[in-house]
């Protein structure tokens, strides 16, 4: 099914998930939607692998983490989620060189954290990896002795920005 990308979520500079000038990082743009969930969509590279045309179970963590942990800011935007928890299955490998789509989705919120659920998706719309995470919401100043400013965290709007995403669910 096809939802409508709502908004853009912005890009840090050297994160190694969403990071626009991390030259070995993925580079994720995230894309809130419609229907409440956060999408990240990246292509994976040989600098990610483990085993040779794999990617490695801790970068498909990474992705996890950060999507599941940046579907809080959907609903509110000055939270951040801090990791407590990240428990992941690994159900099929993932390719080297192919664009995936990774989704994050909050299950349960409180006033000081919240639950979320993840997926990676396969071009051919197989669910390679699936997570489930619990983190805390802190304010940035409380997470980083680092001004996180226009330099830092940025909007990278691009001309082929999608406006709707197919997510086979």
């Amino acid at each position: 099914m096809k939802y409508k990308v709502i908004k853009k979520q912005n890009n840090g500079k050297k994160c190694i998930v969403c990071g626009l000038e991390n030259n070995i990082g993925l580079k994720t743009s995230f894309y809130e939607l419609e229907n409440g969930k956060l999408v990240g969509i990246c292509t994976t590279k040989e600098e990610h692998q483990s085993y040779p045309g794999r990617l490695h179970g801790g970068i498909s963590s990474a992705l996890l983490d950060e999507t599941i942990g940046r579907a809080i800011s959907i609903n509110n935007p000055e939270i951040w989620g801090v990791t407590i928890d990240l428990n992941t299955k690994f159900r099929k490998p993932v390719p080297l060189d192919e664009e995936i789509k990774i989704i994050g989705e909050i299950t349960k919120e409180t006033r000081r954290g919240f639950e979320g659920e993840g997926k990676i998706i396969l071009a051919n719309g197989e669910v390679a990896v699936t997570a489930w995470g619990r983190y805390i919401k802190m304010d940035i100043d409380k997470i980083t002795n680092t001004n996180i400013d226009h330099e830092e965290w940025i909007l990278n709007l691009k001309e082929d920005d999608p406006t709707e995403i197919e997510i086979f669910e």
